[in-house]
């Protein structure tokens, strides 16, 4: 027995894109958080291109897990 268990995943390519496209977006809006936090620092405008981009990409990934969650993976 794992610790850890090996999650397959789909073997439908578009479950499998909207996959990848959410934790995309997730964790690329989270960075661009970040690197909104260390430009505040330089150019407060930029930064907060930064939070906003990065807020509206975590937003995105969010809506997407829920409709993900809605989805239904067809029987082969």
């Amino acid at each position: 027995m794992a610790f850890f268990k090996k999650y397959n995943g789909t073997t439908n390519t578009k479950l499998l894109r909207i996959e990848r496209l959410i934790w995309t977006l997730i964790y690329g809006g989270l960075l661009a958080i970040v690197l909104g936090a260390f430009v505040d620092q330089q150019e407060a405008q930029d930064a907060g291109l930064f939070y906003n981009l990065g807020g509206l990409a975590v937003a995105a990934g969010v809506v997407l897990i829920y409709v993900r969650s809605r989805m239904r993976e067809e029987d082969h």
